[in-house]
């Protein structure tokens, strides 16, 4: 049930010194090492998680980690001085020109700015000048911030050479592109002609190309949100605010990217592009957040004009226009009265009601981040809203059949987008919020709703008179929508009563904002809580059971999310199932008190039976087997556990020689093992072990298997322990994870699950991690490690017969794409006693139905793309 992992972490990423959740150094254990690969070993300390029985300093939030950084951030920048140099040269000509205070003077755009207007006066030199100044005081901010994020990591990943001239041809591709496609656009529609007169300068746009090839140099978590973020974010700009230098940009970046790709031609860790579930989740939050913060950017320009800007009133309301107002006046003293109370809102607090669907969107993006079913529902329920009102507001504006297209294009086609994204990754969504907080999310936003609205129809109907015209409650209560709506939605409702009284004004103010400060911060808490099991009452009780009785080397398996229990009548055993396609499938033997596990075999034989469905013991020891066969029932091998004995375990003699050698190299190469709780681990590791995972997740270009296999998700769970490998500098080579085997209550020993290794780190991580794992558990009086098993792999001990050779055929198959038999051989090395696990069903005929739910549950989220690519790589 490993996966060996092989990545390369982001930036070399460097975290702080490793301390536990209660202040105490963790010391990190130092390579066993011995004097030759060949000879005896000394008996080593492996890793330990000091129990801090005493009080000590924090120095997490002290001076120490501070300095540190701060000393990694000077490092950084003395070893890029192509990256100081520019960053000179820009600000000494800003300063020499006086363009620092306020950018740079039209005298300078006219001569060294780059665009239709400089290019037909034969400046052929603007698109390399426009590198040397910027357009404001923030824009040089803004882009020496840029310089010095992206500048040190291109001259480290590129080199200075190619940094430089990257950035030049970038600037002056993307320039001349860029002001190209103005021109074009331009004559296809008057909107674009703005653009094409304009003149751009700054070297953004080359800084953008520069972080288009970058992107190909990282890791491919990295590679991905950079990627994303480096077209996104010049897109939103284009298309909100229409201006030629955010054209020149997204021209830029798409030089970048393209230049990128052919650079690193045969790189083959760049050719697969699967992407794991967690980082789905986060690239469709940043596209949501992309579309939440578009129309608030182009508030900021007075002249923004992109297409999409045309109807952004409906995500955030502006501030009429004294025209605006006056049209209103004319129409009727009810609908100035009206107007003026718009103008009114953004005077008050309640100016916040203009950002509430960007609010919303950023709320739900944070829901959508944790793979929550509730923030996808709200987010489709929400975007699919917006569609139907744009739909009939372009049926009542009455726009003629021409216009047809342009107006999809301006107002339809960004919702739609949005939601065919969420519709087409609806399976990475499956976290289902707890009941509990359900019921009180629920609690809170009606009650807030309920309070909000008496309070205005109520208290509105006693102050009647400071409403035009005079306020009735049936009034009140029609004009309820209009409270809670952002302001650009109040024409949807031309007749309600508007305030003009001061207590009125009070309650047209305070009402709705109030109401959605309390729903949006209740939304969030609810999507930040910890998600909890499906059946969390039920878990619950299972984990007890599990921890007071213990069970097999597999049973912390149970606690994973997706499984359901069913328990025998006096509670004292359990089995851990999941339901697909009628086949009751459980993972691993039953679990709970020893002499109650082998009855709990027929009992849940029964429940399945009563329910019709087909019970199947998958992965279980030969007890369980033996069970199960009193039933009548057949069984067969499908993997093999590899477990080794703790207390006699000593590396000597030549059987051992390549885990003396991996431990002595990390040594030397000042490699060390700390032990880690995901939860509790700096960010810069966290990071680092999710850049490595992404890594594995991308070359497989296949789904990440799930079932009895961890993923990150199963990581972050406070009974498992993490083992990290990391050199002086804090960069993360590899890692593995241990979860708890328990008995009477107490841990007696740690099976193996989460394996990772980086691609370019030290070659012998991994048999470094499980050594230094081994002595150390043998140091706390463990009795035994488990290196888990590896799925449809066996030594072959025993002949097979019938259906066994189907499976060892299957196994040899599934070879080059999973490496399930090349992990059981890599295991080998570690002299483990083998112990087979098989899979126990009562009827031969059900066998389809269980092979199929077995698939299902390994690849929950294979799609028809990937079987394909499945196949051509099993036929390869």
């Amino acid at each position: 049930m490993i996966r060996l992992g092989a990545a390369s972490a982001l930036f070399a990423d460097r975290g702080e010194p490793a301390v536990s959740a209660q202040g105490v150094p963790v010391q990190p254990a130092r390579a066993p090492g011995v004097r030759g690969s060949d000879g005896p070993a000394p008996e080593p300390s492996g890793p330990r998680t000091p129990a801090p029985k005493s009080p000590a300093p924090d120095t997490r939030p002290g001076r120490r980690p501070v300095r540190a950084a701060a000393a990694r951030i000077v490092a950084r920048l003395r070893a890029a001085p192509l990256t100081l140099t520019l960053l000179a040269v820009l600000w000494a000509v800003g300063g020499a020109s006086g363009s620092l205070a306020h950018g740079a003077s039209r005298g300078v755009l006219a001569k060294a700015g780059v665009g239709l207007p400089t290019l037909a006066e034969g400046h052929w030199w603007a698109p390399v000048t426009s590198l040397f100044w910027c357009a404001s005081a923030g824009s040089y901010i803004s882009t020496s911030l840029l310089l010095l994020l992206l500048g040190p990591v291109a001259e480290s990943r590129l080199g200075r050479p190619r940094t430089l001239a990257v950035l030049v041809v970038g600037q002056l591709l993307g320039t001349l592109l860029g002001s190209g496609l103005s021109a074009v656009a331009a004559r296809a529609d008057d909107q674009w002609a703005a653009a094409a007169e304009q003149t751009a300068i700054g070297p953004v746009t080359g800084l953008f190309a520069l972080a288009g090839v970058l992107g190909y140099r990282l890791t491919v978590l990295w590679r991905r949100r950079l990627h994303l973020l480096v077209v996104l974010v010049p897109l939103v700009m284009t298309l909100y605010v229409g201006h030629l230098q955010s054209v020149q940009r997204i021209s830029g970046a798409l030089i970048g990217l393209a230049a990128g790709a052919l650079l690193s031609r045969g790189r083959p860790h760049l050719r697969s592009h699967r992407s794991s579930h967690t980082e789905t989740r986060v690239l469709v939050a940043l596209c949501l957040v992309a579309a939440a913060l578009g129309p608030m950017i182009a508030s900021l320009y007075d002249n923004a004009a992109g297409p999409f800007n045309t109807f952004s009133e409906i995500y955030l309301s502006h501030r009429l226009t004294p025209d605006e107002v006056a049209e209103f006046c004319a129409r009727s003293a009810h609908d100035c009265a009206r107007a003026h109370a718009v103008e009114r809102i953004f005077d008050t607090p309640a100016r916040l009601m203009a950002t509430l669907f960007p609010a919303l969107l950023l709320v739900l993006a944070e829901g959508l981040r944790r793979g929550l079913r509730l923030a996808w529902r709200i987010t489709i329920a929400t975007e699919l809203l917006w569609t139907a009102l744009l739909v009939w507001l372009f049926t009542e504006t009455g726009t003629g059949s021409g216009d047809v297209l342009q107006y999809f294009v301006e107002a339809l086609l960004l919702p739609l987008i949005t939601t065919a994204l969420l519709l087409a990754t609806r399976k990475r969504f499956p976290l289902r919020v707890p009941r509990a907080v359900l019921g009180r999310l629920a609690l809170v936003v009606g009650g807030a709703l309920a309070v909000a609205s008496a309070a205005y129809a109520g208290l509105g109907v006693l102050t009647a008179g400071q409403f035009e015209p005079g306020a009735t409650l049936r009034g009140l209560v029609a004009g309820l929508p209009a409270q809670f709506l952002p302001p650009a939605y109040n024409d949807l409702m031309p007749h309600y009563p508007i305030a003009v009284g001061p207590f009125a004004r009070f309650l047209e103010t305070y009402c709705g904002l109030a109401f959605w400060a309390v729903a949006l911060t209740a939304l969030l808490l609810a999507f930040r809580r910890p998600v909890l099991h499906v059946d969390a009452e039920d878990a619950t009780r299972a984990r007890a059971l599990l921890t007071e009785h213990g069970g097999g080397s597999l049973s912390f398996l149970t606690t994973w999310d997706g499984n359901h229990y069913w328990f025998d009548e006096d509670g004292r055993a359990a089995v851990a199932y999941r339901v697909l396609n009628t086949v009751a499938l459980t993972t691993g033997d039953p679990f709970g008190a020893p002499d109650a596990r082998r009855r709990a075999v027929a009992g849940f034989a029964r429940y399945c039976d009563a329910r019709g469905w087909t019970p199947c013991f998958y992965s279980v020891t030969p007890e369980t087997r033996s069970a199960a066969e009193q039933l009548g029932w057949r069984s067969l091998q499908v993997a093999e556990d590899t477990v080794v004995a703790l207390p006699e375990l000593a590396f000597t003699g030549r059987k051992w020689q390549d885990i003396r050698t991996a431990l002595n190299k990390a040594g030397k190469q000042g490699i060390t093992a700390e032990w880690w709780s995901y939860h509790e681990a700096p960010i810069a590791l966290k990071e680092q072990i999710r850049a490595i995972s992404e890594e594995w997740v991308s070359e497989k270009g296949l789904p990440e298997m799930g079932f009895t296999l961890g993923g990150l998700e199963e990581l972050d769970d406070p009974a498992v322990r993490l083992l990290i490998a990391v050199d002086h500098d804090r960069t993360v080579h590899g890692l593995t994870s241990w979860m708890p085997v328990y008995e009477n209550g107490e841990p007696v020993g740690w099976t193996l699950d989460f394996m990772r290794r980086r691609s370019d780190g030290f070659r012998g991580v991994t048999e470094f991690l499980i050594a230094s794992a081994a002595l150390g558990f043998k140091q706390e009086g463990a009795s035994f490690l488990s290196l888990s098993g590896a799925p449809l792999a066996r030594s072959e001990k025993e002949p097979p017969t019938g259906l066994q050779k189907t499976l060892d055929w299957l196994g040899r198959v599934l070879e080059p794409v999973y490496g399930f038999r090349s992990l059981l051989a890599f295991k080998a090395k570690f002299q483990p006693e083998y112990r087979p696990m098989y899979m126990a069903y009562p009827d031969p005929a059900a066998l389809p139905s269980i092979t199929r739910a077995i698939g299902k549950a390994y690849l929950p989220h294979l799609t028809p793309a990937q079987g394909v690519r499945l196949m051509r790589k099993l036929s390869s």
